[in-house]
């Protein structure tokens, strides 16, 4: 199986930092870039134009709203297929299957489902989520089951803790069903996607920290009879040399206040999410912030989510990409900063050593 490489769309805005002072006023760079559509058009274009699978469209409270980029970028591209990142138990499944249909007929079949079942307690409860973590994870395995009923396109019942359907049914059912991600690296979220899952996803750290996860999952899924894929995910620095793109890293990391530092450190020991406490103890236990050749922990001192970056020369991050692909690694996200610089870099200089060697090929057109 090639491999099949993602793009991230900034919409959260974009910038050459990684985080602003702890006053809140940005570091002594260039201004950040506002989300707006003319600008997140230009990331997407460029990496349809470089032959991407695909997009990672974030949610979060301070994100756009996930599938309204998604639809707003989709009659814009031609390939590109967007990984609308789900997050669960904000939206009814009924209308979630509906609202995929729609999607699905828009982008020509380009939707993917990143479900994310949320990690963060206080971004939840301004959600007005106050479930706890474990049962989630529950209410996300009852969603899938929803949504893969409605996509048959009959009628059906459904009787479960969190949700209650009677006599659902999608009158206009998109023929493909929409590929499903599903993250997390708790035993909660790799239960659920041994069971319903297309791909399991965790945040990129160590290829030992990513096996165990990785072997974890494949292991509960042979359980239940089931083959899962898998990817990962890491911000990337890609340069003609080496030490260019340990300079970028050295100037991301300058640009990072200590008083920052310590109060995003102390906020993430507290997180809900396994994977953000694996992140956290990712950048305090690397040596000089890397754990393993070219993997930077740098981005998880002061940023949630995914920590670890790919660092180097483009032949370099391209053996790291070949070592995780020869792991089981069959999705990978990439990001980097600014994206539409970034996108070019990478699209440039990592993506033709990739296909030379086999690992990824050329994109095919949606169905």
């Amino acid at each position: 199986m090639s491999l099949a490489l993602y793009w991230f769309i900034p919409a959260h805005g974009d910038g050459r930092d990684v985080a602003k002072s702890a006053s809140g006023e940005p570091l002594a760079r260039p201004p950040r870039r506002d989300p707006d559509l003319a600008y997140l058009t230009q990331v997407a274009l460029a990496a349809d134009g470089l032959g991407f699978t695909g997009a990672l469209v974030p949610f979060g409270m301070f994100c756009e709203d996930p599938w309204l980029v998604s639809a707003a970028l989709a009659t814009q591209t031609t390939r590109l297929r967007f990984m609308l990142a789900l997050r669960t138990g904000l939206i009814a499944p009924p209308l979630v299957a509906q609202m995929a249909a729609t999607l699905q007929r828009i982008s020509g079949g380009r939707l993917l489902f990143n479900v994310v079942t949320g990690g963060d307690h206080d971004e939840q409860r301004r959600y007005g989520d106050a479930l706890p973590h474990d049962e989630r994870y529950a209410r996300t395995a009852e969603l899938l089951q929803v949504l893969d009923q409605a996509w048959a396109g009959r009628e059906f019942d459904f009787r479960g803790e969190h949700y209650q359907v009677e006599r659902g049914r999608l009158t206009r059912p998109y023929p493909l069903r929409t590929p499903i991600f599903v993250g997390g690296s708790s035993p909660a979220a790799q239960a659920v996607a041994a069971r319903h899952a297309d791909v399991y996803l965790a945040w990129g750290e160590s290829p030992t920290g990513l096996a165990e996860l990785i072997g974890a999952a494949r292991r509960l899924a042979e359980e239940h009879g089931r083959t899962l894929a898998f990817g990962t995910r890491y911000h990337v620095i890609a340069r003609d040399t080496a030490d260019e793109a340990w300079q970028v890293a050295q100037e991301l990391l300058d640009g990072m206040e200590p008083s920052r530092i310590a109060e995003a450190q102390a906020r993430f020991r507290r997180s809900e999410s396994v994977g953000q406490r694996r992140m956290t103890a990712l950048a305090q236990s690397a040596v000089g912030l890397t754990s393993h050749p070219n993997i930077w922990a740098g981005y998880g001192l002061v940023r949630p989510g995914a920590g670890a970056a790919l660092v180097g020369s483009h032949d370099e991050v391209a053996d790291r990409i070949a070592e995780l692909h020869a792991l089981g690694v069959d999705h990978l996200i990439l990001s980097g900063q600014p994206h539409l610089e970034e996108v070019y870099r990478f699209g440039e200089g990592v993506l033709p050593r990739l296909r030379a060697r086999g690992l990824v090929t050329e994109m095919e057109p949606a169905r």
